[in-house]
C-alpha cells in the first residue's frame, strides 16, 4: 500500500507523515499492513482539544502489529495539528475553519480546505471502513455515545450501525445528514463510519482512553481485522436509538446555567438551562422542545452567540 510518499509492505508497519496537498502541513501518520484484506481508516483530532481520542489513537498505533492484522489499518492521530499546538479548540489556527464542516475540501482553498481535501484525496479513497474518534471540546461535557448515518446507502447504513453498536455507550444518534462531518461525508460516498464521543472538557484519563481503544478493537474484530479472541466483537445490548436530535445554539452571549447533566432525561417544556446578564438576571430561557436526553452541553460560564448550548436526543411521545 502506498499513501503519500509512504510505502508499506505486508508484515510491515510504519510512522512518518502525510504531506497536505498545497500548504506544506504534515498529518502524523502509523499504516499496518497485515496483509491482504480490508483496510480501516482511524482518525483522531479533527477537533484538536479532544483529547480521549489522541490519545486513544496514539495508543493504539503503537499497541497494533502487524501480525495481530488482517488487511491494513491507518490511524491518524492528530489531523488539526496546529490548532492542538495552540489550543485552539475546534478550529484551525491559520484560517479558523472547523474541519468537520469542509469535507470534501478544495485542493486551492485554505489551509483547512486543503486538509479535507487530503484526506478524501489519499485516506478515503484507500478505505473500506472508518472510525473517527471524538470528544467534547474543551468548553462542553457528553455523554458517551456514536453517531452512524441513516441516509446512506442501506447496506453502508447497516455496516455503520453495527460498527456502533460495538462501542460501549448508552445510546447511538441516528445523523439524518450526509453533509459536513468527516464520517458523513465518508458514508456518502460508500464508507461504513462512525464518530464515536467521549470525554469532553479539555480533559482525558487513562480509564476514558482505555475504553476507547477497547471499543475499537471491537469494532475491529467484527470487521475482521481482528480475531474474535483477541477483541470481543458482540455487540452492546439494546443501547437507547436517537433519530432525531435537537442542536441549540445560544441566541445571546452572557453566562450559561444549565439545569441538567449529559445523560439526563427530561420533559417537554422543560428548563434546560438559562442565559444571564453579568449582573445576574435572566435574558434567554431554553425550554426542551420534546421529551428527550441530554447528548451534550456547554460546560463553561461563558457562552457565545451564535455558538453551541445544549443538544439533546428526542425521545419518541
Amino acid at each position: 500500500m502506498r499513501i503519500g510518499n509512504m510505502e508499506v509492505r505486508p508484515g510491515e508497519k510504519k510512522s512518518g507523515f502525510l504531506k497536505v496537498t498545497g500548504c506544506g502541513y504534515e498529518l502524523p501518520m502509523t499504516v499496518i499492513c497485515g496483509g491482504e484484506g480490508k483496510t480501516v481508516l482511524i482518525t483522531a483530532g479533527i477537533h484538536n482539544a479532544e483529547y480521549v481520542g489522541i490519545q486513544a489513537a496514539i495508543e493504539l498505533g503503537n499497541e497494533l502489529q502487524p501480525e495481530e492484522v488482517k488487511g491494513t489499518v491507518i490511524i491518524i492521530p492528530l489531523v488539526n495539528v496546529s490548532g492542538f499546538l495552540r489550543r485552539t479548540m475546534s478550529m484551525v489556527y491559520e484560517d479558523n475553519k472547523n474541519l468537520n464542516r469542509e469535507f470534501p475540501g478544495r485542493a486551492n482553498g485554505t489551509v483547512a480546505d486543503q486538509i479535507c481535501y487530503t484526506i478524501t484525496k489519499e485516506l478515503f479513497s484507500a478505505a473500506d471502513y472508518y472510525i473517527d474518534l471524538h470528544s467534547g471540546d474543551g468548553y462542553e461535557k457528553l455523554h458517551t455515545y456514536a453517531y452512524y448515518v441513516g441516509k446512506s446507502d442501506p447496506q453502508v447504513r447497516e455496516t455503520s450501525f453495527q460498527m456502533a453498536r460495538r462501542v460501549s455507550a448508552g445510546c447511538l444518534v441516528e445523523s439524518q445528514s450526509l453533509a459536513g462531518g468527516a464520517y458523513n461525508y465518508a458514508s456518502s460516498i460508500g464508507i461504513p463510519s462512525i464518530l464515536l464521543e467521549r470525554g469532553g472538557r479539555g480533559m482525558w484519563s487513562k480509564a476514558e482512553v482505555d475504553m476507547d481503544k477497547k471499543d475499537v478493537r471491537r469494532i475491529l474484530a467484527y470487521l475482521k481485522i481482528l480475531d474474535a479472541g483477541d477483541a470481543e466483537d458482540k455487540p452492546v445490548p439494546k443501547p437507547l436509538l436517537f433519530r432525531e436530535t435537537v442542536y441549540e445554539n445560544a441566541p445571546v452571549a452572557g453566562c450559561w446555567y444549565p439545569f441538567f447533566e449529559p445523560g439526563e432525561f427530561f420533559s417537554k417544556g422543560d428548563i434546560l438551562g438559562e442565559i444571564r446578564d453579568y449582573f445576574g438576571i435572566v435574558i434567554h430561557v431554553c425550554r426542551a422542545k420534546t421529551n428527550g436526553m441530554i447528548l451534550y452541553q456547554v460546560s463553561s460560564l461563558a457562552i457565545i452567540k451564535d455558538g453551541p448550548m445544549v443538544a439533546y436526543g428526542v425521545l419518541l411521545q
